[in-house]
């Protein structure tokens, strides 16, 4: 399979994908005898469920940069692993609509803050496997990194792993929480120069790290 054939299969899986998060919002009340108020209530009414829709729009945004990073710029070619690995990534992205909605509906309950997280986890996991194999393999041939350029793109796929993890644990005390940690995942993933300060924060364990590899 060429490259080209696996992106356009990734470009028109995220954009159905992407689509399919925004159905998912609905207004239940009848239009003919709504007046401006029931209008506003009914809005607060879903806010949970346009809040949960930010959530998965960015992250589907980060995986969809991060997937098109790893197989069609940094590897020069492909093999059948490598493809088979991108359709396990794929089963879990296309079951975000799911676990959104399911999240958007039963978020005071700990189960639907799992199978969110879960997914979120299991994607992130799949996607820093897919990395690493690509630098691995000894018959796919990639582009030179720096160690600077490495850590930055880990931090982009693993600490929406660790946040999910979080907010997994913390809903068994509050799933308000939980969806705070959510929406400080989605600040993080909106604004490029969060990475550079957690990787401020991480300096100590990476210059340690570096200097073990000199």
């Amino acid at each position: 399979m060429k490259q080209s054939r696996l992106s356009s299969l990734a470009d028109g899986l995220f954009a159905i994908v992407l689509t399919l998060l925004v159905f998912r919002i609905q207004v239940d009340l009848p239009a003919v005898s709504s007046g401006n108020y029931e209008l506003w209530r009914a809005l607060l009414d879903i806010k949970i469920s346009f809040l949960t829709y930010l959530f998965s729009f960015a992250l589907l945004f980060v995986y969809w940069k991060s997937h098109h990073y790893i197989v069609s710029v940094y590897a020069n070619n492909i093999n059948t692993k490598l493809t088979t690995i991108n359709g396990l990534f794929f089963l879990f992205i296309t079951l975000i609509p799911f676990t959104t909605d399911f999240l958007a509906q039963y978020n005071a309950t700990e189960l639907a803050v799992a199978i969110y997280g879960g997914n979120i986890i299991i994607i992130g996991v799949i996607l820093f496997w897919m990395k690493r194999y690509v630098i691995n393999a000894e018959d796919i041939g990639n582009s030179e990194l720096s160690y600077r350029d490495m850590r930055h793109g880990d931090i982009r796929i693993l600490l929406p792993v660790y946040f999910a993890a979080a907010a997994i644990i913390l809903s068994f005390y509050s799933t308000t929480v939980s969806l705070i940690l959510f929406s400080i995942l989605i600040i993080f993933n909106l604004i490029p120069s969060t990475t550079n300060i957690v990787m401020w924060f991480l300096k100590p364990f990476y210059s340690k790290v570096e200097n073990d590899h000199t």
